[in-house]
């Protein structure tokens, strides 16, 4: 069976609304059927799909899922969010900067973006409709914002890009922090344009954050110190070489489930099994979508797609500006109709000996590949920032798209920036 044919069936299966996990499995299995020589038989696929999950540093995602849903329950992101709001409330734009530094922290704490936003957007959004912003710009905000989750450390797909190269996680870990804060410094440029042009409720604003200032600074960081250590203690494991990604991961569970029962009791015990369930339905799909992934990762392989993909490329474009831009256009593509971790797990064995034969940095490319898939969790059909966002105010994806198209373009820029200045990537590695 051809390479073409494969593909082919792929795409028609996604059109059709298979689930991505079935459609990766099928196709997996489908040389081998029809080729009884093909090395890859069904048993060969079975073996990879288990194989390929047992893995010491995946063990770090379903932890940061569970440490990720604790916060969330555990109200961590209104703590967040008060600390914020009293230092950037009164400014022109200074609550959407807040709710943007808000999404920066919680993704440092769950390593996702759906999560980000659901835990974000719940709290945050009715207060910035409550101060008189627009509804479907705070939505949208939120939703953008939330793709920070993914970038800054830790990531989930930093976890995942990480297994398939066979790169460090801490490495990737570290050179997501300062695109991360790039995106969130432009998204809050944007902020201030909108809010300049379209006018704020100083009265309501300066109500709100009059009440939080009366509290008193030592009050509001008294009550949100707990949930803005928790980043520290993550990556602070992490970097100090304490802990491996896997095993912070595990700590940050502990961390959560002692600040949410017992700092701010803000989860009973009771709750906790439900607490677990949620995880585990979170977490589930992820598992049979990541072994299905490596799976056709693997069958690609055996095919030696990725040697025809990049003796194409590097046969058609010789200059390493313009591959860049092709790959770049490539994976923003990829990301309106995958999911990221199947668009990481089988497309970096394929792209990765492309940018490494022009000089790219694999840790660098693997922030260029999560930056390009963070965009396509805002960006139709798939969008899943979208879709949750949607959920939370039942305003339709598509108005909130239209909210999101100049922040888009800001997160645009960033990933231009980010792609040729190897160093905002780079520095801190």
């Amino acid at each position: 069976m051809s390479v073409l044919v494969i593909f082919l069936i792929f795409f028609l299966c996604l059109m059709i609304s298979i689930p991505i996990g079935i459609t990766l499995a099928l196709v997996s299995l489908l040389p081998g059927a029809f080729d009884a020589s093909f090395t890859a038989s069904g048993t060969y696929v079975i073996r990879s799909m288990l194989g390929g999950i047992d893995s010491f540093p995946l063990l770090a995602v379903p932890m940061f899922v569970v440490s990720g849903t604790i916060m969330a329950k555990g109200g961590i992101s209104k703590k967040l969010f008060d600390v914020f709001a009293y230092f950037f409330g009164s400014l022109t734009a200074g609550m959407p900067y807040a709710v943007i530094i808000t999404c920066l922290f919680f993704g440092a704490i769950s390593g996702s973006g759906p999560a980000t936003v659901a835990a974000v957007g719940s709290m945050t959004i009715p207060i910035l409709v409550n101060l008189g912003y627009d509804k479907p710009f705070a939505t949208a905000i939120v939703a953008v914002a939330g793709g920070l989750g993914v970038i800054i450390p830790p990531s989930i797909p930093f976890i995942m890009y990480g297994t398939a190269s066979g790169e460090s996680v801490s490495k990737l870990f570290i050179a997501g922090i300062i695109p991360g804060i790039l995106i969130s410094i432009l998204l809050m440029v944007y902020s201030f344009y909108y809010c300049k042009t379209r006018g704020e409720d100083k009265e309501r604003i300066h109500a709100v954050v009059g009440d939080l200032r009366k509290k008193g600074f030592l009050r509001v960081f008294r009550d949100s110190f707990f949930a803005l250590l928790t980043p520290v203690i993550i990556l602070g494991c992490i970097y100090s070489g304490a802990a491996s990604p896997t095993e912070a991961a595990v700590i940050s569970v502990f961390y959560a489930l002692i600040v949410s029962l017992f700092i701010y009791k803000s989860i009973k015990f009771s709750e906790i099994i439900d607490v677990f369930l949620e995880s585990l339905k979170t977490y589930t799909p992820i598992l049979f979508i990541l072994a299905a992934s490596i799976a056709f990762s693997r069958v690609l392989t055996l095919m030696q797609v990725p040697q025809m993909i990049s003796s194409w490329i590097l046969a058609t474009f010789s200059s390493k500006f313009v591959i860049l831009i092709v790959i770049n256009i490539f994976l923003l593509l990829v990301g309106m109709v995958m999911d990221t971790t199947p668009a990481i797990l089988i497309l970096t064995p394929i792209l990765l000996p492309i940018v490494t034969e022009v000089g790219v940095d694999p840790v660098h490319f693997g922030v260029i590949m999560v930056v390009n898939l963070a965009i396509g969790f805002v960006t139709p059909p798939i969008g899943v920032n979208l879709f949750v966002a949607s959920s939370l105010t039942k305003i339709p994806v598509v108005e909130i798209s239209h909210k999101a198209l100049p922040m888009i373009g800001f997160f645009l820029l960033a990933l231009f920036i980010i792609t040729y200045v190897p160093a905002v990537s780079l520095l801190l590695v």
